[in-house]
């Protein structure tokens, strides 16, 4: 990755190198080809080039990025025709230095053919050059304006990418933290609630929860765990949350043994597990879980089902029990945007949870 970056960075050096490269060669190799003389070097093409080329870096190194991308524009053109200005004076006298008799005698001599036709009438040449260098140089100041403008268009959308990844891998690390509390406290509520009942239960309860928090310590860490990994927390702590539900609740579990075994974010699936043990177990009235995950190349279908009590409902705190599943959504559109589809029904008796996630990259 850090190779890549380093030769898109010199690509732009490059560019430049291969443009002067062109300009230096392709002059001399028309000249060869046309004027018949291998040993002619009209060095006023190439003074005229350099120049030029003067003109354009300091229209991209400093006029361009210090005054026109800075809501300067006016003082950018006054300075721009100042510089056109200015350089057609050197480029006159240039000219004048590396005046080649030849090119002279050759460019008087088309001229004065041209003068004998009578349907055409060449301007003067001096009002010609002064037009050609002025379209060269007004080229050359709006190449640079363009090329710095598309520069920094890249830069401030590479700049809003990295700023939208930080803030991705923030909100993340935010709603884990917040999912993993949230888990633990209702957790270590449920094996306090046991260890006087039964110490037995209570101690692999506690084994139970060791794995579990083996998992958030060291899998959890990273952005994505494996699906069976997930599938293993998710076993683990349903066994642990059965040690103390009674036989009446009726419990259906259907989790996948061989499933495609696909990267997903952890802590994903236990907000839905996790409240449906918490609202969905009555001590007076029936009551029933029920949770299934399939797997299909990169999908995972997970449904989860339950009834809601009606004690439970009556009492329901809104401030903690909605949590996990916040968080979920918000994960949800952070790292599936436009890939998930995710279904929940209430009403007074069922609550059901179906999601359906694409995880292909």
């Amino acid at each position: 990755m850090n190779r890549f970056r380093a030769g898109r960075n010199k690509l732009p050096i490059l560019m430049h190198i291969l443009v002067w490269m062109v300009l230096i060669i392709l002059p001399q190799i028309i000249i060869s080809r046309y004027a018949g003389n291998n040993n002619f070097i009209d060095w006023g093409i190439y003074v005229n080039a350099f120049i030029f080329g003067i003109i354009f870096y300091i229209s991209y190194f400093w006029l361009v990025p210090k005054f026109y991308l800075n809501n300067r524009k006016a003082l950018f053109f006054i300075l721009a025709l100042a510089l056109i200005v200015c350089f057609y004076f050197v480029l006159n006298y240039s000219n004048q230095i590396f005046h080649n008799p030849e090119r002279g005698r050759r460019i008087a001599e088309e001229m004065q053919e041209e003068a004998r036709e009578p349907r055409f009438r060449r301007p003067p040449f001096k009002l010609m050059q002064i037009y050609g260098y002025s379209l060269i140089s007004i080229v050359l100041v709006g190449f640079a304006m363009g090329l710095r403008a598309i520069e920094q268009y890249t830069a401030s959308e590479k700049r809003q990418k990295e700023l939208e990844k930080e803030k991705l891998n923030s909100e993340l690390a935010f709603l884990k933290n917040q999912v993993s509390p949230h888990f633990f406290f209702n957790t270590l509520n449920n094996i306090y609630s046991m260890v006087a009942i039964n110490t037995e239960d209570a101690q692999a309860s506690i084994l139970k929860l060791s794995k579990l928090m083996r998992y958030l310590l060291y899998e959890s860490e990273h952005g994505e765990t494996m699906l069976s990994a997930e599938v293993e927390f998710m076993r683990n702590y349903i066994d642990l949350m059965q040690l103390r539900v009674s036989q009446k609740v009726d419990i259906q579990i259907d989790l996948p043994s061989n499933q495609n075994d696909v990267k997903i974010p952890p802590l994903l699936f236990i907000p839905f597990i996790e409240n449906a043990f918490k609202h969905g177990i009555s001590y007076r009235d029936k009551s029933f879980i029920k949770v299934e995950m399939t797997t299909a190349e990169n999908k995972v279908y997970f449904f989860c089902e339950n009834s809601v009590a009606k004690e439970k409902a009556e009492k329901r705190d809104e401030n903690h029990s909605g949590i996990g599943l916040e968080n979920v959504k918000k994960r949800l559109n952070l790292l599936f945007a436009g890939k998930y589809d995710l279904n929940i029904d209430s009403t007074p008796e069922i609550f059901s949870v179906k999601l359906e996630i694409d995880t292909a990259k």
